[in-house]
């Protein structure tokens, strides 16, 4: 066995764990982005819907949808930064599981350096063991026919 097969075993571990972790995020800033988008496109259709009423109760809606729009614009502004900070965690996982990648792969490439080298070991082995029982038997040869 390979001797630093248990360390690649690990590290092919680790990126597992990253790769899913990093896929929660995904999923979580997907979501509050929806989020973003869904609150954004409500006040926009209220207030499309509010300037196409000619009636009288146009001026109270638009009262009530001013009053709203104190909160509706904290809650988007809280969404964004939510979203800066998991982008921002985001990016941090992506730039963790490339490391823990780039390792990986660097020990696939000793790990196949080392498998290489072994087989050119063992056939040089092989050749000394096929050379040193030729030259046997050609000194029996050579002994037994005089």
């Amino acid at each position: 066995m390979w001797r630093l097969q248990r360390v690649l075993d690990v590290k092919t571990k680790e990126e597992q764990i990253k790769r899913t972790e990093l896929f929660r995020l995904t999923e979580q800033l997907a979501a509050k982005r929806g989020e973003l988008l869904m609150r954004q496109r409500i006040l926009q259709d209220l207030l499309a819907e509010i300037q196409q009423d000619p009636s009288a109760d146009r001026f109270n809606a638009q009262e009530f949808v001013l009053q709203r729009a104190a909160v509706d614009d904290e809650q988007i502004h809280k969404l964004r930064e939510e979203i800066a900070a998991l982008e921002a965690r985001h990016k941090e996982k992506t730039a963790e599981m490339l490391a823990v990648r780039r390792f990986k792969e660097g020990l696939e490439r000793l790990r196949e350096r080392a498998k290489e080298e072994y087989i050119r070991e063992q056939e040089r082995l092989e050749q000394n063991e096929l050379d040193e029982n030729t030259t046997i038997a050609f000194a029996r040869n050579e002994e037994h026919d005089r």
